[in-house]
């Protein structure tokens, strides 16, 4: 927690340990942790010297934990500054550094832009090699901030499973909006199918296709991956980066319609369940319902020509939404016309 701030393992140790207590001898700390008395008191007193920790007061201390009591010099015991004071400043230069790295990154893509042999190159970067293909793909899901977007086919050939669900796990914990689409025969074998179940009720949203027609990852709409599979004709693994383009703008829309047609996923206790294709279609009366949406009729006056109640045209609309994964009557439209529901 306190190593973004500049701590090490140990001092970070050392200072929690501190929060439970009003003052601790080095000693008493040492044992506490299990770090090395010598060096418990060395670290103690590069916080003392950094502002964080204080030595305290004979008032301050009180009685000591395991000093000798016919010992006449007690040893020093030492207390935390407050956070709020002393932790503030480390925060400051943190963000700071932050801010000066972000310009870097700027100034350095920009530079890298203007000078390129050829525009291509702003665009498309083909990656050769096992090392250089994983290195990307975990650059690309480590650097998502907002949202991934994935298909997932067959077996991984760069990017072994185990690491992939590692880049997974960090990008779920940093609340980045993770869809996927997943290829029927991605799903083959137990352990495939409990990766992603673990997965899903981390917060990851999964919905299958019999087939697609390619690997992909886009991360935050601005850049994706996509592997040429030259592995298969004995070449080494590769892939293209594609950078913000109007290409880039065709693999996200290829994504949007696959996400649009495929079936859901969801968790059972013992792995998962896809929707049936039959129930993922609206029925002829949902239609009906939503022709008469779609022209701006209000729901009373649809349940009155229907000869149905307002709460049925709520329900059949409710599910249209649900079908569709949407959350408003006006993404329930877009999503109408481009599955061809009308």
């Amino acid at each position: 927690m306190l190593q973004a701030l500049g701590l090490g393992p140990a001092e970070e140790a050392l200072y929690t340990a501190l929060l439970a207590r009003p003052a601790a001898s080095a000693q008493d700390l040492a044992r506490q942790t299990g770090i090395e008395k010598a060096e418990t008191a060395r670290i103690l007193l590069d916080l003392v010297a950094r502002g964080l920790v204080a030595v305290a007061t004979e008032a301050e201390s009180g009685a000591p934990d395991s000093a000798d009591p016919g010992a006449g010099l007690q040893p020093a015991r030492y207390r935390l500054a407050p956070p709020s004071v002393a932790l503030a400043p480390l925060l400051v230069e943190q963000r700071n550094a932050l801010h000066r790295a972000e310009s870097a990154f700027s100034m350095l893509t920009e530079q890298y832009r203007s000078t390129a042999a050829h525009p291509a190159s702003n665009v498309v970067e083909v990656v050769v090699g096992v090392e250089q293909v994983a290195h990307r793909f975990h650059q690309l899901q480590r650097g998502a901030q907002r949202e991934l977007l994935v298909f997932l086919v067959g077996e991984p050939i760069a990017v072994p499973r185990e690491d992939a669900d590692m880049s997974e796990n960090a990008a779920l914990d940093r609340g980045v909006d993770f869809q996927v689409v997943a290829a029927r025969n991605y799903l083959d074998g137990h352990d495939a199918v409990q990766d992603v179940r673990a997965a899903m009720m981390a917060g990851l949203k999964l919905r299958l296709v019999e087939s697609l027609p390619l690997k992909m990852i886009v991360s935050d709409r601005e850049r994706a991956m996509v592997p040429l599979d030259m592995a298969d004709s004995g070449g080494e693994p590769s892939a293209i980066v594609v950078h913000r383009s109007g290409l880039l703008t065709a693999l996200v829309h290829l994504f949007e319609k696959e996400w649009a047609q495929a079936r859901p996923l969801y968790t059972t206790t013992t792995g998962l369940r896809a929707d049936p294709a039959a129930d993922r279609q609206p029925t002829e009366g949902e239609l009906e319902v939503l022709a008469l949406l779609l022209a701006g009729i209000s729901d009373r006056r649809a349940a009155s020509q229907l000869g149905l109640s307002v709460r049925t045209v709520e329900r059949r609309i409710r599910r249209l939404m649900d079908l569709a994964a949407v959350d408003s009557r006006l993404q329930l439209g877009w999503h109408a016309a481009r599955a061809g529901w009308l």
